[in-house]
């Protein structure tokens, strides 16, 4: 079996990165982003990518970053609402911008990791998410026909993995990072931690090594704060 672990994320993505991929990409706000894969995407200066994502994080922080650089063409995301940088670029016609109900992007991932072209759904029904696409009648009931995903490669961040690409995400952190990893024909992980193949329990792996291609620890990490709120110091 070949070795899926690389030394640094410039050596996980060599020569896989090139000019126009789509790329899925785990994370949700500042929360599971495969920030070290991101540096790395900025760092090779590959543009007109497009990015299935549940957002762009925020300003200058993952995917933020490459917005930074323009090497972003098209985004397919749920939430834009933190990132100025993102707004500005829609606003200003800079970017393209393909809104998708954070279910439905749920599941255009996970439908294109198991090979399935499209599906209905009534989310959007009647709405802009509805603009241009079939809509088909089951019961009664409109629904509008939504594409799967196929990524050129899928970018993850993990709590840890096993040396044979056998994957454990931290709570809330698993986020949209399991379907993207799915959906991808590359599939690159960062890890916080890469334990002995046969130590992980069987029925706590959330992603089998088979969706696994190269793999890399990232740690350390800093824990970043999306908002800080503090309460005004009172008077001693």
């Amino acid at each position: 079996m070949a070795n899926k672990l690389y030394p640094d994320a410039a050596a996980a993505l060599d020569g896989v990165l090139r000019d126009g991929l789509l790329i899925a990409c785990g994370g949700f706000g500042l929360c599971g982003v495969p920030e070290r894969l991101l540096d790395a995407v900025r760092d090779a200066g590959v543009k007109d990518l497009t990015f299935a994502s549940n957002n762009a994080g925020i300003d200058n922080e993952g995917i933020g970053k490459l917005l930074r650089t323009r090497q972003v063409k098209k985004m397919i995301s749920s939430y834009v609402g933190e990132n100025k940088e993102f707004e500005r670029q829609y606003l200003s016609g800079e970017l393209e911008v393909e809104f998708c109900p954070q279910g439905t992007l749920a599941e255009r991932m996970r439908a294109g990791g198991a090979g399935i072209p499209g599906f209905y759904t009534k989310t959007g029904v009647g709405t802009l998410v509805a603009e241009g696409k079939e809509v088909k009648n089951f019961d009664g009931q409109d629904y509008i026909l939504e594409r799967g995903i196929f990524a050129d490669l899928a970018l993850v961040k993990a709590w840890k993995a096993d040396e044979t690409g056998n994957v454990v995400f931290r709570k809330t952190a698993r986020n949209f990072n399991v379907p993207a990893a799915q959906c991808g024909k590359i599939c690159v992980v960062e890890v916080e931690e890469i334990v002995p193949t046969g130590s992980l329990d069987p029925d706590a792996i959330h992603l089998p090594g088979v969706y696994v291609q190269r793999l890399i620890v990232g740690a350390p990490y800093d824990k970043k704060i999306e908002f800080r709120t503090t309460r005004a110091r009172e008077n001693a």
